[in-house]
């Protein structure tokens, strides 16, 4: 069983940051990562995520906009849910 954290332990500002040195130093990705304590991977993922200037890559844009579609999409089925019950209930009362 795994477990998703829901916040970050790294601030975007640190990301940023990460992925502007993971892309201008003469070092590679893997000793960047390792001298800011981070996994390779997550270094990576970062760099899908920022661009150089520290702008969101369209990729990430996509992904921020999923989520909130997901999240609407929640919340439409469970006010439908609702609405569902009350209109069961009122033609229930009305017999």
């Amino acid at each position: 069983m795994s477990s998703k954290r829901k916040g970050s332990r790294y601030d975007e500002e640190f990301k940023k940051r990460a992925v502007r040195l993971s892309n201008t130093s003469e070092r590679s990705v893997k000793e960047v990562a390792d001298s800011l304590g981070v996994q390779t991977q997550l270094l990576y993922r970062w760099r899908q995520l920022y661009t150089l200037e520290g702008e969101k890559t369209k990729l990430s844009e996509a992904n921020d906009e999923n989520s909130a579609l997901r999240q609407r999409i929640a919340e439409l089925e469970e006010e439908n849910y609702i609405l569902k019950k009350a209109t069961a209930f009122f033609a229930k009362n009305q017999k």
